[in-house]
């Protein structure tokens, strides 16, 4: 449903979320490796996360990414998905159809439209801080 890309910038942003609440900016190499993924891939996944304001990076000895404490309850999932994918995720046919509209409609378009609007409620419904809190606690993982 994802682009890779956005897979793991959700999960960079968990990760570094989850680092926020204790003060701590995480390095470019550590979030790749806590999320598995490809360095150059996630340096280009976390720039356009800073462009879009999500989280910030300092620069420097004791630099890294991190996302102000306060603001970690704000952020959106739909806000990094966004950042990174568009808005494709709310409008594409489930069969990968050209045309797919309430007009000329796909044989799963109902479906694959009240999948589509749960997904977008969710998204727009979940912040950061659920998720992160729930990393620190160990009730759910980025990564075994």
């Amino acid at each position: 449903m994802f682009s890779k890309a956005c897979e793991y910038g959700l999960k960079a942003s968990i990760y570094i979320a989850s680092n926020s609440y204790d003060g701590k900016r995480v390095s470019l190499k550590e979030i790749a490796k806590k999320i598995d993924s490809p360095v150059a891939f996630t340096a280009k996944i976390l720039q356009d996360l800073v462009r879009h304001k999500i989280i910030s990076s300092v620069k420097g000895a004791y630099g890294g990414f991190e996302i102000a404490k306060k603001d970690i309850s704000s952020i959106k999932l739909s806000q990094i998905v966004n950042a990174i994918d568009g808005d494709s995720i709310y409008n594409g046919c489930g069969l990968g159809l050209h045309v797919c509209d309430e007009n000329h409609p796909c044989p799963v378009h109902d479906q694959f439209k009240t999948i589509r609007n749960q997904l977008k409620d969710m998204l727009e419904n979940t912040n950061l801080e659920q998720l992160a809190l729930d990393i620190k606690s160990g009730v759910s993982f980025l990564k075994l």
